[in-house]
């Protein structure tokens, strides 16, 4: 079955979402494509312990501010999963669950998105499909032979899938932090942290609204030609919410430097030392997840599509929104999406109607 739209967004997280709430002001027609049976992009896959890094007041999409969560500033995922719900169905936006897109590709005046609902022949395409689905992992000597547990962020839930086990945290940003303050003040848990180099926490009153605020001055001194200021990386690494406070302060959060090796049972430092470990826990990152528009040979490098602020350049029927800086400052948070998907929409209006 074959059916026409003005735009397809493939995506139905936040980013997909805040691309509807513009479309839908521009008066075009078009259909949000969302791979989860259930609305709440990554969020509903996030482990139990998880908040946000902003108050609710300032972690909200175009038109809706986000309710505060009873007894909490930070809000949990969950409560992130049940504002996605509600946005989406107050706006009526035309998201269809449960509906993964396989492929994008050229057909002369239209896009074609092959899904399992059937092929759409669009004007204009957006992907927001994040990077969740593309977790990484490093190549790290003997990783094929250890014998024990090893997972990704993506995977981690709490830490009672590790009662009395000896687990190794790798990674330096904020999912290792927060993973290990997670394991180690359980008590129960005996938590190793492991960093390509010496974790940098940024200063305890800077929350996710301040960094947007950063990455978004970073943007504009950019485009106005000044000098490159390192934006949010030149404040640090980690933001010390509570649970990553508390473990710092306890001093239950004293990252080791990366091993070198893991063995059968264990892990080797540089200096021939072990130690023994049930579990690894990659907190490695993602990588943008954009098999879909493989057909439309556009990756450059670092697997990045080039563009010109959300306009992929290879195509300019394509927009990509909330992969990171490179799709709009903070464009990957909550607080980011509303204004590259304001452009984006924006600019498929201006093409469609000229």
């Amino acid at each position: 079955m074959t059916q026409r739209t003005d735009v397809v967004v493939v995506g139905g997280g936040q980013a997909g979402l805040a691309a509807g709430y513009h479309l839908r002001r521009q008066g075009l027609d078009f259909v949000i494509l969302d791979a989860d049976a259930s609305p709440g992009g990554s969020w509903q896959h996030m482990w139990d312990s998880l908040h946000l890094f902003s108050p609710a007041e300032h972690s909200s999409l175009p038109g809706r501010l986000m309710p505060a969560q009873a007894g909490e500033t930070y809000p949990d995922a969950g409560h992130v999963v049940d504002y996605l719900a509600d946005y989406e169905k107050r706006y009526e936006l035309p998201v269809q669950h449960g509906d993964r897109v396989g492929a994008v590709r050229r057909d002369a005046a239209r896009l074609l998105v092959e899904a399992d609902s059937g092929t759409w022949r669009a004007r204009a395409v957006i992907s927001a499909t994040g990077t969740w689905t593309r977790p990484f992992l490093p190549t790290v000597p003997g990783r094929g032979l250890f014998t024990g547990r090893q997972l990704h962020t993506v995977n981690y839930r709490s830490p009672a899938d590790f009662a009395d086990q000896h687990v190794i945290v790798v990674g330096g940003g904020n999912s290792g932090a927060q993973i290990a303050a997670d394991l180690a003040l359980d008590g129960k848990v005996h938590v190793t942290w492991a960093t390509q180099r010496p974790p940098r926490f940024l200063s305890d009153d800077i929350d996710g609204r301040a960094l947007f605020d950063v990455a978004t001055a970073r943007r504009r001194a950019l485009d106005a030609g000044h000098t490159d200021t390192g934006g949010v990386a030149s404040l640090g690494d980690i933001v010390a919410v509570p649970p990553v406070r508390a473990a710092r302060n306890a001093g239950l959060l004293t990252a080791k430097p990366m091993f070198a090796q893991l063995t059968v049972s264990s892990v080797q430092w540089d200096d021939g030392s072990y130690a023994g470990a049930d579990a690894v826990i990659w907190c490695t990152g993602f990588r943008p997840a954009l098999s879909h528009l493989a057909p439309l040979h556009l990756r450059g490098p670092r697997g990045h599509i080039p563009t010109d602020g959300t306009r992929a350049l290879g195509e300019p029927r394509l927009h990509l929104l909330g992969y990171g800086d490179w799709t709009g400052p903070a464009s990957a948070t909550l607080i980011g999406a509303g204004r590259p998907a304001r452009d984006a929409a924006g600019e498929i209006a201006h093409l469609l109607h000229s």
